[in-house]
């Protein structure tokens, strides 16, 4: 499966060729364009796994229900996709590692890719992004949306890096992680706006977008008209 991203960082395009009989899964909505010979069916996000599996990935994973299958038909053909926000497309070839990215991230993948949601406990809880995260092994293509662009930092062995947790996109699994005050005291850690961060420590890879979702969600309610009082 040959792929290409166009339009970086700002209004990211996923350009993915398939060969005939080839095909790839996407988010709900995310195809922009397409062969004519390209079929497009929606099915339950099982991901292999029956309901549980399903329930996992939806309520955990914070994925929609469906996802689109786009199947090359009678020849090669062409499938564009792009993330609803605006922002860059991470692109990846897994051989076999695994990944956990943050609720929402997905955007496509290959067949040999499985997808799951793995709960993080307490830690995702305090950190204030949810209690799980997606996790993604197998072969093959793997599509991650982010708002704005991505900074990769690959971490040494021992090599500790902090991280807001609102900006992570992804990390592999071996890359041991715990929450923490942005720091050493908690008026100081949440007066600076930071409150609680993520303390990665190598070896691995991450991979951090350059906006904050909520931070962005927030300055756009200051435009909102206010109710006004009866």
């Amino acid at each position: 499966m040959k792929h290409s991203i166009q339009f970086q960082p700002a209004y990211s395009l996923a350009v993915i060729q398939l060969e005939n009989g080839e095909r790839v899964r996407a988010e709900a909505g995310a195809m922009v364009s397409m062969s004519g010979n390209i079929e497009l069916e929606a099915k339950f996000n099982t991901g292999g796994k029956g309901l549980m599996g399903m329930l996992k990935r939806t309520v955990l994973g914070g994925e929609s229900l469906f996802l689109s299958t786009l199947t090359a038909k009678a020849g090669p053909g062409e499938v564009t996709l792009a993330p609803s926000m605006p922002g860059d497309i991470l692109a990846l070839e897994l051989a076999g590692e695994t990944l956990l990215a943050e609720r929402g991230a997905f955007l496509a993948a290959a067949d040999g890719v499985e997808m799951d949601a793995k709960f993080a406990g307490l830690r995702g809880l305090m950190g204030g992004e949810g209690l799980s995260y997606l996790r993604f092994n197998g072969q093959g293509m793997l599509l991650l949306a982010a708002f704005g662009g991505i900074f990769a930092r690959e971490l040494a062995s021992g090599e500790r890096y902090i991280v807001d947790s609102s900006h992570l996109v992804a990390f592999e699994e071996r890359v041991s992680y715990q929450i923490r005050k942005a720091a050493s005291g908690w008026i100081s850690s949440f007066t600076s706006g930071e409150g609680l961060v993520m303390e990665f420590t190598g070896p691995g890879r991450l991979w951090i977008q350059t906006r904050n979702p909520r931070a962005n969600a927030d300055w756009l309610s200051t435009f909102l008209p206010k109710p006004s009082a009866e």
